[in-house]
């Protein structure tokens, strides 16, 4: 039999959530735990002190950091993408001047509008 007689669909749905709220908590603990050891305004003080918090009060730890931290985690994650897009560009030999160019070719082919190309453009000089 694949299932036993204590069988039941609130079971079933109840470790469902269960797993859900693990996995979600493992999700943050990781993040959490990459912006904090990524950081380098916090002391090692201050980082061990974060970590006892994290393990020993695991969902009142993340949520005290997301919550005190939240802000600073976007804007941090925010410039490690724009310094590893810039890398990107600079290793690939990515010029803006030689993008514009393209761009100006594909609208005087007509494979552009006036308004795709005025986005694009100013995707590229932003």
């Amino acid at each position: 039999m694949l299932f036993g007689a204590d069988f039941s669909f609130a079971n079933f749905l109840a470790d469902v959530l269960a797993v859900f709220f693990f996995v979600l908590w493992f999700w943050l603990l990781i993040t959490v735990a990459g912006d904090l050891f990524r950081r380098r305004d916090v002391s090692g003080g201050g980082k061990i002190l974060w970590v006892l918090l994290l393990i020993l009060l695991p969902y009142l730890g993340i949520f005290a950091y997301l919550l005190t931290q939240g802000g600073g985690m976007a804007e941090r994650a925010e410039s490690r993408a724009r310094a590893a897009r810039d890398e990107l560009r600079q290793i690939a030999g990515f010029s803006v001047a030689d993008e514009i160019e393209k761009l100006d070719s594909l609208k005087a082919r007509g494979k552009l509008s006036e308004q795709e190309y005025a986005t694009l453009r100013g995707r590229l000089t932003a």
